[in-house]
């Protein structure tokens, strides 16, 4: 499978090198606005191929996107020190504006696979201005936050994150929600679990746990300057989804159900080989349910500033 990325920074260079990693594509092509930066980081991971898979990766233009199966954007301004993803919104938008037209141009039957944030308002604006059918566009969304509550659950039982069975919905944001009352490990809600092994699951872990997903990036944003590798292996899951028909439910944006459809945010998601196929309608209490809410009256408020 072919698979393009737009924008070489820390997300699209560590993109390329965890799909490298995870034998997703057969071809990478790398298109950023410095293509001095594109070269260097598709020669850098090209050296990585022989401990890995036998992958093509150049560089190239918007032309070379042609016969992309998937086209990653993760393009766009970074986020600084202190900013909520939706100060990002007015500079990324107009960024997103003019990729968006110039890839469905050169790609028009790829799926596409939007990273940048804030990622939910710019999943809105590269559906709004690239036309596709609804399924063909897939924010990561909240899939990083899942998989943030899923280790640090995972570390606080002592258990695999992979046995760990739980979500974050809503915005990839301030206002994501933690899906506490139907997390289960080993098919057991959290409490019989903890019950059953000895761990106790108090307020004040919830609300270390709670603090630790939402947190994350500033933290890591303020110690190194950008968050990238998590995000990059969760597109790499996204894209392997999408090759493999795989009929995966992860947690990616897209349109809302029954109330939500006019704003984008993260819920459980089918994913195969055409996109998006389904969106699940999570078993949530009413409290996350009121919360979840919130979320979507934020992204909508915050789309409708841009026009969208």
């Amino acid at each position: 499978m072919k698979i393009s990325i737009v924008g070489s920074g820390f997300v699209g260079s560590a993109t390329a090198y965890a799909m490298v990693l995870r034998r997703v594509a057969s071809e990478i092509v790398l298109v950023d606005v410095n293509p001095t930066l594109a070269r260097a980081q598709a020669e850098d991971i090209l050296h990585a191929t022989p401990f890995s898979n036998p992958v093509q990766i150049s560089a190239g233009d918007y032309p070379d996107l042609a016969g992309s199966s998937v086209v990653v954007l993760a393009c766009g301004a970074n986020q600084r020190p202190g900013e909520t993803r939706l100060q990002l919104l007015e500079r990324n938008a107009k960024i997103f504006e003019q990729v968006t037209a110039k890839v469905v141009r050169h790609a028009p039957e790829a799926i596409l696979l939007v990273a940048s944030n804030p990622v939910d308002v710019m999943t809105h604006v590269v559906m709004a201005v690239g036309g596709l059918p609804p399924g063909r566009v897939i924010g990561s969304g909240t899939i990083l936050d899942t998989a943030r509550f899923r280790v640090l659950l995972g570390e606080h039982f002592g258990i695999s994150s992979q046995s760990v069975h739980t979500y974050v919905l809503g915005e990839h944001g301030d206002s994501e929600v933690l899906i506490w009352s139907s997390a289960k490990i080993g098919g057991l809600p959290l409490p019989e679990f903890a019950e059953q092994t000895g761990k106790q699951l108090t307020a004040e872990t919830k609300a270390s746990i709670e603090d630790g997903v939402r947190r994350a990036a500033y933290r890591i944003i303020e110690g190194k300057g950008a968050t990238y590798y998590g995000i990059g292996a969760g597109l790499a899951r996204i894209a392997q989804a999408v090759r493999d028909d795989e009929r995966a439910v992860l947690t990616v944006s897209n349109v809302g159900l029954k109330g939500d459809e006019g704003v984008c945010l993260s819920l459980p998601r089918v994913i195969s080989g055409v996109g998006i196929t389904s969106t699940l309608q999570p078993s949530l209490s009413a409290e996350e349910h009121e919360a979840l809410s919130r979320s979507a009256d934020i992204l909508r408020n915050a789309a409708s500033q841009i026009g969208y």
